[in-house]
């Protein structure tokens, strides 16, 4: 009797227990985006003990992304709290060389400023009163200077003298008058005339003092010598510098006399210097130009007087993101990409590279790009930005030889935890073209029904010299939770694949990269979980010049949307606001020096062949692929009378989904095009 009422009440509490489970589990919807959170730029303190970092959500009343520093201990993850009683963005945490202090910055009424957190009694004090916004901060070893980088500003050119206009008249704005190359920028806009210099400030408050000079930007990280009588920066000095977009080289300057030294001199971007914490030597990112679409960058190893340059790196194809020493001047910690994956790894100074973690990432929310950053404490211990495809990044800690990273925060628990989301799965599949192996990830639905077909969504990222991996998305998983099966391929071009893989579409962009999609496509459909008569597809930026080129050389997709593409690689090159960056490493000489070669890329020169339904969509502020790049595509095919929209985004830049209105309103829009024609 006894054995069957115990029987009874299990099975009952666990029926309960499953109502009550799937009452409280739902998919991921739109106004979710709003609650997401996610850590980012974790600094571990010198002992290892805490973790500093960014605590990035969302204001959904601003319509807005907002960030504050926590601190969370690495043997308690209980003692996990908000560092000041600031409401404002705090950002550029640094530690002090004893730990005892942290330095940041905040941004105030009168503009960001540089502000101290002493760790012992909680006090929070402002050091500065700047004319502008303070970056790259970076203590020197004996905790007594701060330096950084701020913008100087300057002039611009005067044309004609305008009469004064009378009192209390309103005439219109001054027009702005440029003379430089850069003098704009998506997502900021006209860039105001200066230069970003660095300057040092006593660490208990002061006058700043300026270090730099000269009508050139010095925008790097700082790396301070150990004895602090010198600083090392990257920047480019040379006379034609405006022109030379990829090159950079090594500084240092003295924190006395401002001598300044060049340490590299070679036609490419040497960049990141960081000091060995025994003095001997300079690591540094770069590689020698050799004008083409991709190269990797390498590790490179130096003097501290410039002398003995090598190449660490010689054997690992791969771009090295970032790299820190290790404590005992025998090794550096790097991060690069492999195969979609963002690794921590240690690297010898003889090449030797051991990896430590495969899933750093998780700061970029709208789409599964690589991004996340580390940090280093004395003892070895690494704090990361961890990533897993169904939550954004939190903070976890990991040591040199260490199999088990402990994840020190939960952050999106209370959400993500009450959500089914979307499962992934991995696929490999052969290229038609030439038989390479291409990568790609397949999302799909909550609550997948093997027995079913379901609709087919291709996602095509940017770039092109960019990548997905399994990283968490809330683009995909809104797709996803829509009733898609999403999929999406790093073809041909994609990054952490090498420098091989990578420059294949120079002077081929569109190319066989259309190949690999749609070899991808098929790949798919042949697992049987597809309704091959229910194709869509859809892309942003280099994934729209896919899309366009895509509907431009098949009819097999029901639908498509066409988000900030290039249409006409003429028109975008000189219009844009990188239009300086195009000739020579996308495809050879300038437009009117190669006019066929640019048109036969151009998607707009395939539009005669389009018969699928697209939606066309671009912010209305967008400098990178602006508006009349869209216009082309949605004005061709109202000629053509074939099925069109425009979706124009006010105050939108080419990241459409900055603002979290504008990523709902990008998703919502895609779906409703392709709920159309289901």
């Amino acid at each position: 009797m006894i054995t069957k009422l115990t029987s009874f009440l299990f099975l009952f509490t666990f029926f309960i227990s499953t109502i009550v489970q799937a009452q409280t589990q739902k998919n991921f919807e739109y106004l979710d985006v709003f609650q997401l959170e996610y850590a980012s730029d974790p600094q571990i303190s010198p002992n290892g003990d805490f973790v500093v970092y960014k605590r990035m959500g969302f204001d959904i009343m601003d319509d807005k992304s907002r960030g504050n520093l926590w601190i969370v201990s690495t043997k308690d993850k209980n003692k996990h709290y908000k560092l000041t009683s600031s409401d404002k963005n705090e950002s550029n945490a640094r530690w002090s060389p004893a730990g005892d202090r942290i330095v940041y910055s905040s941004p105030t009424k009168n503009g960001s400023e540089i502000f101290v957190y002493w760790l012992e009694n909680g006090v929070t004090a402002r050091l500065t009163q700047l004319d502008g916004s303070p970056s790259n901060l970076s203590w020197s070893p004996d905790g007594k200077t701060i330096a950084f980088t701020m913008k100087v500003k300057e002039k611009a050119p005067v044309i004609a003298s305008m009469p004064s206009k009378p009192k209390g008249a309103k005439w219109a704005k001054a027009p702005r008058i440029t003379d430089r190359l850069k003098h704009e920028a998506d997502g900021s806009g006209y860039i105001d005339p200066g230069f970003t210099h660095i300057f040092t400030i006593p660490s208990e408050g002061g006058s700043p003092r300026q270090l730099t000079s000269g009508s050139f930007n010095h925008s790097s990280n700082l790396s301070w010598a150990p004895n602090g009588n010198k600083i090392y920066f990257s920047a480019n000095r040379t006379p034609n510098w405006e022109y030379q977009t990829r090159n950079s080289e090594v500084y240092a300057i003295s924190t006395n006399t401002l001598l300044l030294e060049t340490l590299t001199d070679r036609n490419g971007p040497d960049s990141s210097p960081k000091v060995s914490p025994d003095e001997k030597y300079i690591a540094y990112l770069g590689y020698e130009d050799e004008v083409q679409n991709y190269q990797v960058t390498k590790l490179q190893l130096m003097n501290v007087n410039g002398s003995g340059k090598k190449e660490v790196s010689l054997n690992l194809d791969r771009s090295i993101k970032s790299a820190v020493w290790a404590n005992d001047s025998k090794g550096l910690y790097i991060t690069y990409d492999d195969k979609g994956a963002s690794i921590i790894a240690y690297i010898s100074l003889n090449g030797k590279v051991t990896d430590i973690v495969n899933n750093m990432g998780g700061t970029t929310l709208g789409r599964p790009y690589a991004s996340g950053s580390f940090s280093v404490s004395s003892n070895g211990k690494i704090a990361y930005t961890i990533s897993h495809p169904d939550r954004p990044a939190d903070v976890a800690v990991v040591a040199k030889g260490d199999n088990n990273p402990t994840t020190l925060t939960g952050i999106n628990e209370d959400l993500l935890g009450y959500r089914t989301l979307g499962a992934m799965d991995e696929i490999w599949y052969k290229s038609s073209v030439d038989g390479r192996d291409i990568q790609g990830w397949i999302v799909y639905p909550p609550n997948f029904d093997e027995r079913k077909k379901y609709p087919l969504l291709v996602e095509n990222h940017g770039g092109p010299v960019l990548n997905y991996g399994n990283r968490f998305s809330t683009e995909i998983q809104l797709y996803a939770a829509a009733g898609y099966i999403v999929f999406y391929p790093n073809p041909r071009g994609s990054t952490s694949y090498g420098e091989e893989f990578g420059n294949l579409l120079y002077n081929n962009y569109p190319g066989e990269d259309y190949n690999d999609v749609m070899d991808g496509v098929d790949a798919v459909i042949a697992q049987g979980k597809v309704d091959p008569d229910k194709l869509y597809v859809t892309g942003g930026s280099a994934g729209g010049i896919m899309t366009a080129w895509i509907i431009g050389k098949n009819n097999r997709f029901k639908a498509a949307v066409v988000a900030k593409p290039v249409m006409n690689w003429i028109s975008k090159t000189l219009v844009a606001d990188n239009y300086f960056y195009y000739s020579d490493y996308r495809y050879p000489g300038q437009p009117w020096e190669n006019f066929e070669n640019y048109w036969k890329f151009s998607p707009i020169s395939l539009v005669g062949n389009v018969e699928t339904p697209t939606m066309v969509m671009v912010g209305l502020n967008d400098l990178r692929t602006p508006p009349s790049e869209a216009k082309q595509l949605y004005h061709a095919l109202k000629i053509r009378k074939k099925e069109t929209v425009l979706v124009e985004i006010p105050e939108a830049s080419h990241g459409i989904a900055a603002r979290p209105s504008n990523l709902i309103t990008k998703v919502a829009h895609t779906l409703a095009w392709f709920e159309k024609y289901k």
